[in-house]
């Protein structure tokens, strides 16, 4: 009888010592991530007291406000700012930087929560933190107007500081209206919930003819001064790797202004697998861009698939390369700014409802792309491309603007039209990157948008 008492009383020592770990895990390892779920309704009860903060741009227009009933989340410039700061649903979540700086939105860091409970003692209003992004509204407004029509994006940032000015996608949504449009947006084949500046995956065509031209200046002693031969295609085991042209004898700046797909896909070839593959990591291929928004990592073809045609392929930015508009952005702002990629930042600061500073931007370097002489050499050929080769249609009266067209050809139809450039090209300000699916040459149609988007930016007329 003793035995089976003690049978029992050790099994429910047991239950009990289970149940203590279980509950321990719980509120140890699930705690925090129960306790922050959209479907809280603890959290939910906690937001409800609390005014949520401002969302501004650069030169303070608002983006995104709590209304004076304190119950709906009001987004005053709609659509063009959809995608990157996103929005607050009870019924379908939060998105883009409404996600990313809820905690400070809401006040609940360190100082919010200490503030928030004195206030709540006082029986004064609970407020979140504001932010003020890099973001122009202006110049986001024009360059959705652009994009109108066009399945795209435009990434504009300073590659001085890695400041974000513009980051559109289209087609976008107005989040002011989620309850009424919500299952079309799920439905629209066009994926207008789909960030395509950041998430969006497109071969980069002749633009990654950069990525190229800086590995082969970095590990190709003299070829600056080389002249190339292009017959108008290169055989590749087998293969013919037509080229846009019969461009004949060309020098090196000439070959990047005129985009000639034979002397790359053949400095391709030379540089050889380990060089091309380092280059194009140097650039930030695959590597996640430390940005506040979730990114798509841009990709190409692993060292052990990079030969042979894949590598001539990848060398003119066709093969298994894929980018974001926001990588070909960067990439194009190790060139401006001399070899130096700056880490891409879209939050300048973070501020108390009363206007203290609690967060402030500090520029810094994200990753060493190439050199400045190669940098510079690469600023010749882009110059060159403005002022007579394919990316003539980039130019803007008075400013020297340095550029690089692509058609990036795709299996699911016509080609994606690329361009990226900077102005002005000795003392860079701006860097934009255009793309739009689809639509046919880069030199076309992606070039002289990005001509209006930089002659407004910089203020000609």
């Amino acid at each position: 009888m003793r035995q089976n008492i003690l049978k029992v009383w050790y099994l429910l020592l047991g239950c009990f010592l289970a149940l203590v770990f279980y509950l321990s895990y719980l509120q140890v390892g699930w705690g925090p991530a129960l306790a922050a779920h959209q479907r809280n309704p603890r959290l939910a009860e906690y937001e409800a007291k609390i005014k949520r903060g401002t969302i501004y741009d650069a030169k303070g227009v608002v983006l995104a406000e709590t209304g004076f009933a304190g119950d709906k989340r009001i987004y005053p410039r709609g659509a063009d700012f959809a995608q990157v700061v996103g929005f607050v649903s009870g019924r379908y979540g939060r998105t883009g930087l409404e996600s990313a700086y809820d905690r400070y939105l809401l006040g609940k860091d360190d100082l919010g929560k200490f503030k928030n409970t004195f206030d709540r003692l006082l029986g004064k209003e609970q407020t979140g933190n504001d932010l003020v992004l890099t973001l122009d509204a202006d110049l986001q407004k024009a360059a959705f107007a652009m994009l109108d029509g066009y399945r795209g994006a435009v990434v504009v940032l300073d590659p001085r500081s890695g400041a974000v000015r513009v980051l559109a996608s289209a087609p976008a949504f107005d989040p002011n209206r989620l309850d009424d449009n919500w299952p079309r947006l799920l439905e629209n084949e066009a994926k207008p919930l789909l960030n395509r500046a950041v998430q969006g995956a497109y071969p980069p065509g002749s633009t990654f003819k950069l990525v190229t031209a800086a590995g082969a200046l970095v590990n190709l002693p003299g070829v600056a001064e080389r002249t190339f031969n292009c017959p108008g295609y290169l055989a590749v085991e087998g293969y013919k790797l037509n080229d846009t042209a019969v461009h004949g004898e060309v020098y090196f700046e000439e070959a990047l202004a005129v985009s000639c797909n034979t002397t790359f896909a053949a400095l391709g070839l030379e540089l050889g697998t380990a060089d091309f593959y380092q280059t194009a990591r140097s650039f930030g291929l695959g590597k996640e861009p430390p940005l506040e928004l979730a990114v798509r990592t841009s990709t190409l073809a692993l060292p052990g698939r990079l030969k042979g045609t894949e590598l001539a392929g990848s060398a003119i930015g066709q093969g298994e390369v894929l980018v974001t508009p926001l990588q070909m952005a960067l990439a194009t702002a190790g060139i401006a700014n001399r070899g130096i990629i700056m880490r891409p930042y879209l939050v300048e600061k973070v501020r108390s409802a009363s206007g203290e500073l609690l967060q402030q931007a500090a520029p810094q370097p994200w990753l060493t792309a190439t050199t400045p002489p190669a940098a510079g050499v690469i600023r010749e050929g882009m110059k060159a491309a403005v002022q007579y080769g394919t990316a003539r249609a980039a130019a803007v009266p008075g400013v020297a603007v340095a550029g690089k067209t692509g058609s990036a050809q795709n299996p699911h139809g016509k080609t994606h039209a690329w361009f990226v450039g900077f102005a002005p090209a000795e003392e860079p300000q701006l860097v934009v990157a255009v793309v739009l699916e689809n639509a046919g040459a880069g030199g076309a149609v992606a070039a002289p948008l990005a001509a209006g988007l930089l002659k407004r930016a910089l203020g000609v007329r």
